[in-house]
């Protein structure tokens, strides 16, 4: 069955649906930027700071050792969920650009002048700038994965590209402008051909299906809580122990340390190596309460109704005269990225916000995809589990009338 049988019990759980703007009921048509929190999540905050506020790993006391406890067992909640071997392969950041910009800093460990390092034109600009300040430090080369017309990566072009230089390549699992997904068992097993190290941005690609870091034989793999129902400031880094022990720390700090002294300091084992500092413990938590909430639902159907939604919100927007959607890849997630012809995306986002509905207009943080097509952004609507079709013949209504008073 492609509806949730108890699609308005899970709208229940979110009080900001409830919000009007502009005297409209909100339709929220976002969530590829930031998902919508349910009441677990945000009572789980509340009563962090309610009844366990303490700092972590350090104290004695009762509240220390119970936060500490919560804390640990969200660890392992995401180990079970992700298949990791073990718990000390995830290190809790404050999102997935802090984690790759961990990962990468570690690389300028291992690069000099003469290797290369591989990305996609399908990226966020965040797996693309940090990677270049790498280039910058050792002098590393980058190359580029090229996309098609329908918005798919070049594997062909991918596998002429690796070498023995290839040191690292870095694409995301699911494209935020266009809701690719991509063959990433297919890029690993190329990567690993050449002894190439891989890191999957997977903050797409976590709210809708389940990953199995195990199963792909990934290095490292990082996403975002705040993508998948969680609050914002809490990011998961998924990294072989492997890799994770041959990367220096990437801060400074408590927690992180083993002995210091002012002649040396050492560091302390994994996962403590990379968290340097009191971390965001009521959001960690707060995420793996999160975690809990979709699993409960279901990501196979959460998987099957957002393919629904797809699908339908597809076939009705098609219906737009001058309507063009840019990635039609076959396998894709719950998101649509069009313009309608000769209107600015940005005009049609701000008459439609005025009905209550929020998109997001731009290049969503994907520049390259835009100069790609020579556009200067599009209309983006991404789907959650707790959207309609009723919410998407409501945004159909409004871009027809917007396009009448654009034009």
């Amino acid at each position: 069955m492609n509806v949730l049988k108890n699609i308005d019990s899970i709208r229940k759980d979110f009080p900001i649906l409830n919000t009007s703007i502009n005297g409209n009921k909100l339709i929220y048509l976002d969530n590829a930027a930031t998902s919508q929190t349910p009441n677990c999540v945000i009572n789980s905050i509340s009563d962090y700071y309610k009844n366990l506020n303490s700092n972590i790993h350090r104290g004695v006391h009762s509240l220390s050792q119970m936060a500490t406890e919560k804390y640990e067992d969200t660890r392992k909640k995401f180990k079970s969920h992700f298949n990791a071997k073990s718990s000390s392969e995830i290190i809790f950041t404050s999102g997935t650009t802090h984690s790759i910009n961990l990962v990468s800093s570690g690389f300028s460990k291992f690069l000099n002048i003469d290797d290369e390092i591989i990305v996609s034109q399908l990226e966020h600009h965040s797996n693309i700038v940090p990677w270049q300040m790498l280039c910058e430090k050792t002098g590393a080369k980058m190359k580029v994965i090229p996309m098609n017309n329908i918005g798919e990566l070049d594997l062909n072009e991918f596998s002429k590209m690796l070498s023995a230089k290839t040191k690292v390549v870095f694409v995301n699992h699911v494209s935020n402008a266009l809701g690719t997904v991509n063959d990433i068992e297919e890029i690993i097993r190329l990567s690993h051909s050449v002894g190439a190290a891989v890191l999957i941005d997977g903050a797409q690609a976590v709210p809708h299906f389940n990953v199995d870091v195990t199963k792909l034989d990934v290095d490292f793999y990082v996403c975002s809580a705040h993508k998948f129902c969680g609050p914002t400031g809490v990011g998961i880094l998924y990294g072989k122990e492997e890799w994770l022990n041959k990367l220096p720390p990437y801060q400074g700090g408590g927690e992180m340390i083993d002995e210091v002294s002012f002649e040396k300091t050492t560091y302390s084992e994994l996962p403590n190596k990379f968290e340097a500092g009191t971390p965001n413990i009521a959001g960690v938590i707060a995420s793996g309460i999160a975690l809990d909430y979709i699993n409960n639902i279901g990501l196979g159907n959460i998987k099957d109704y957002e393919d629904h939604l797809l699908n339908y919100a597809t076939e009705k927007l098609l219906e737009i005269e001058g309507l063009k959607i840019y990635g039609e890849s076959k396998d894709k997630t719950s998101v649509i990225s069009f313009n309608i012809k000769n209107i600015h995306p940005y005009d049609i986002g701000s008459l439609i916000d005025n009905l209550g509905i929020a998109v997001r207009t731009g290049h969503h943080c994907a520049q390259p995809i835009m100069d790609f097509f020579n556009i200067p952004g599009t209309i983006r609507v991404s789907f959650c589990f707790y959207n309609t079709t009723g919410e998407i013949d409501t945004l159909v209504d409004a871009l027809k009338k917007a396009s009448t008073m654009l034009s």
